[in-house]
């Protein structure tokens, strides 16, 4: 038995003490032989050997594969609740509750949503988001809808579009009515007109829009001074395909549009300050959402220090967040899986210090949601709040040598962002000429090319789909589609529309288009193989019926699978030893294209015999462009675009 050591009057605990210190160079050694090994190692390699394991998640943002205490030894965070707020908004982080739960209402059944709003009040929400106008909650319901909500302790966040000015109208309508004292009524009128040419409505009135930005925020900073005007929605950015930093480039964009709306109207910049609310998406990248909202309470309080001549900024220069779980991350198949999504988005949001949270329903993509899944959303919350306590600690990822670099480097690049749209005459005047949709398509492109080659795979959707699942019924979202200067994008939607192609083939002939699985060898030489094919073309909507044996048998096996294209799955070996015979076998019983799964190349087996290239008609492999390869398949098959 080991006897413990006497205690020493050592006061600061060492990491790792009992072992010999390492060193960079150290591991970059290692590293090295593992990679040379493996015959990864660039014979013309200039850079440091690290480099080859970075990840990009944005344009000029790479996540290094290691840090050390060195790489965030300049950094410099500042306190909780003090300019620049990286750390935070607030002292102490967020109230003794936890963050702001958020919930958003979309259903234009004014009795219905009445119902729902009082029963998240019921349960953990705290604040209301409420979508008005056309296809959602009429703007004269609103009385209705709060009839039997407390204004004086729940907060209200507007968002109306087009139809905002009636939306202030009757909220400030309902609280003098109340008698609500004036520092009561807080929330925020959600007055964002460049948001809504960008993303709603292309043909947005921006002037008068910015006017009534200016009348909204004189009226709140002389009637309510705890609601605020302007919503500046940057999730309009990231569901047009922006990166963390472009997102954060426009969303600084868009606040300086509006200081400057505000302050030609003879506001002053502090006051000016303390009418905008910034929306963000959340995502599941846990770490990039962190340093994004860490980043963007920084660059806000240099945007706010710039504004004031160099002045320190003082509390009205804290950024308010609101925290949205990304939409294009949500899936319309196998929807459940997004419960994990946002879940994980939920706590980057409350980790990286958001000041509201909304969690989307899992069903969001498929329409309305219902009790369930609302339920399911705020206790998603009340869950990391209550029993995680992840609001008891403030900035828990501050310190992480990782989380202060990723901020610092987003930050840098967001800011190069914002300067270039200013350069180019601000946010306004890069919507209007197209540059600003073409700098996030090529980002958006980019992406999707990682999407379709699976580099970024969606599960239950582009990895492990679940052919036979049975969607949540939902009643349809009856909002009209957006049609702002930029598009909306989904991680999900080039495969998912596969998949509707497939399912509705299999409606209209009572079969679903196959590809038959021609498995050669034993299960242990062709599993890995057969696996991964299974699994690419059921991402398509397409069975794989499968069959082994000898050449013959496949053959008799593949004629009764009601399917003209076959694919071949094995070893190299089995390929060069079978795969001709086996080919020529397929063709013989009706094949029209023999594919092959593997990379493209002569196969050459250990017994000597080879397999000719010219036997297949194409290869499927991983990095493959699984999204062509489907479609391309689903032509062949005869299956209707």
């Amino acid at each position: 038995m080991t006897v413990p050591s006497e205690p020493s009057d050592q006061t600061t605990l060492t990491l790792a003490a009992e072992f010999p210190p390492a060193t960079r160079a150290e591991w970059r050694d290692l590293l090295t032989g593992v990679l040379s090994k493996a015959g990864l190692l660039p014979e013309n390699l200039t850079g440091p050997v690290e480099d080859l394991l970075g990840t990009s998640i944005a344009e000029g943002v790479t996540v290094a594969p290691l840090y050390v205490a060195s790489d965030a030894a300049n950094e410099a965070p500042g306190m909780p609740g003090l300019a620049p707020f990286v750390r935070g908004a607030r002292p102490l982080g967020s109230s003794p509750d936890g963050w702001d739960l958020r919930q958003r209402h979309t259903d234009p059944d004014v009795a219905a949503t009445k119902e729902a709003v009082l029963t998240d009040l019921a349960n953990g929400v705290t604040s209301l988001w409420l979508v008005l106008g056309e296809g959602a909650l009429p703007v004269d319901s609103l009385p209705v809808v709060l009839r039997d909500v407390l204004l004086e302790l729940v907060p209200i966040a507007l968002d109306a579009g087009s139809r905002t000015a009636q939306a202030a109208e009757a909220l400030f309508a309902l609280a003098a009515e109340r008698q609500i004292p004036a520092g009561a009524l807080a929330g925020t009128l959600g007055a964002d007109p460049l948001g809504w040419l960008a993303g709603l409505d292309a043909d947005t009135d921006t002037d008068a829009g910015l006017a009534l930005t200016a009348i909204l925020a004189t009226r709140c900073v002389t009637e309510r001074p705890n609601l605020r005007a302007v919503t500046v929605d940057a999730t309009v950015y990231h569901n047009a395909g922006a990166d963390d930093a472009q997102e954060l480039g426009c969303s600084l964009a868009a606040g300086v549009a509006y200081l400057r709306a505000l302050t030609d109207a003879g506001m002053p910049v502090n006051q000016a300050l303390t009418q905008l609310e910034f929306r963000y998406s959340a995502t599941a990248d846990q770490f990039a959402t962190i340093a994004k909202l860490r980043a963007a309470r920084g660059l806000w309080a240099r945007v706010a220090r710039d504004c004031t001549g160099g002045e320190r900024p003082g509390p009205q220069a804290a950024q308010r967040q609101h925290a949205v779980t990304s939409e294009p991350m949500l899936t319309a198949r196998d929807p459940w899986v997004n419960m994990l999504r946002v879940t994980l988005a939920c706590f980057t949001a409350g980790v990286g210090g958001a000041n509201a949270v909304t969690v989307l329903p899992f069903d969001a993509a498929l329409g309305l949601p219902n009790q369930f899944s609302r339920r399911i959303a705020r206790n998603t919350q009340s869950l990391l709040i209550h029993e995680s306590h992840l609001a008891r600690v403030v900035d828990p990822a501050g310190g992480s040598w990782y989380v202060e670099r990723l901020t610092t480097t987003l930050a840098r690049r967001a800011w190069e962002v914002f300067t270039k749209i200013e350069r180019d005459g601000g946010l306004l005047a890069t919507l209007r000429d197209g540059s600003l949709a073409d700098a996030l398509a090529k980002t958006w492109d980019a992406r999707a090319d990682r999407l379709a080659t699976r580099k970024e795979p969606v599960l239950g959707v582009s990895e492990f789909p679940h052919l036979a699942e049975t969607l949540p019924d939902r009643r349809p979202d009856r909002r009209p589609a957006p049609h702002g200067l930029l598009p909306r994008v989904r991680r999900a939607a080039a495969f998912e529309a596969l998949r509707d192609r497939a399912d509705a083939h299999l409606a209209a002939t009572g079969a679903r288009p196959a590809v038959f699985l021609a498995a050669l060898g034993s299960p242990a030489a062709h599993n890995a193989r057969s696996s991964f094919a299974a699994n690419l073309f059921q991402a398509g909507g397409m069975a794989t019926p499968t069959g082994s044996g000898s050449p013959e048998q496949i053959a008799a096996a593949f004629a009764q699978a009601d399917t003209t294209i076959a694919c071949l799955c094995g070893t190299d070996s089995s390929y060069a030893e079978q795969g001709q015979a086996v080919a020529e076998a397929l063709r013989a019983h009706g094949a029209r294209n023999v594919l092959l799964a593997g990379k493209p190349g002569t196969l050459v087996g250990k017994s000597g015999g080879s397999m000719d290239d010219a036997a297949v008609g194409g290869y499927v492999h991983a990095g493959c462009n699984a999204v062509a390869v489907l479609r391309e398949t689903l032509d062949e098959l005869g299956v209707r675009a």
